[in-house]
């Protein structure tokens, strides 16, 4: 049985990766309009790279969700930790950017921030934690826990 704090987290997660999917939907324009400055198009950057990225970012996203959630993994908790860290430190650097989308796309991510945020929060939580830590059994070695 899986501990509240893992069940909230699973809800929290799942809301943070379908607001930033709306978020990134509601940005396309500025986005659209940020690849046209000439500094960007000399990049070689382009629409697919945005698609491409939209894409990998969810995927991995839902990994990460079934893999803590479901499979009960530390290592995933870690690595979304780092990616929540990142997102964090990507956030107050997007602040400073004036190229950056601002208003309603800024808004989304900050909400969509705050929730990983509190996601990470659960799953240092005692009941998460010792559930993670015994990769979901009962105790360490319980070779039923993935059947």
């Amino acid at each position: 049985m899986r501990p509240p704090s893992i069940v909230q987290f699973e809800k929290v997660y799942i809301a943070a990766i379908l607001v930033g999917i709306v978020n990134a939907f509601l940005s396309l324009g500025a986005m659209n309009a940020m690849l046209e400055d000439p500094t960007v198009k000399a990049s070689g950057l382009g629409p697919g790279i945005m698609i491409f990225s939209l894409l990998i970012g969810t995927v991995v996203s839902v990994l990460l969700w079934y893999f803590i959630a479901r499979r009960a993994s530390n290592v995933a908790k870690w690595i979304y930790v780092a990616i929540v860290a990142i997102g964090v430190w990507g956030m107050v650097s997007s602040l400073a950017n004036p190229m950056m989308p601002k208003g309603l796309a800024l808004i989304g991510g900050v909400i969509a921030l705050l929730l990983q945020l509190y996601g990470a929060y659960l799953l240092f939580k005692p009941d998460a934690k010792a559930w993670l830590e015994s990769r979901g059994t009962g105790g360490p070695g319980d070779p039923s826990a993935f059947d």
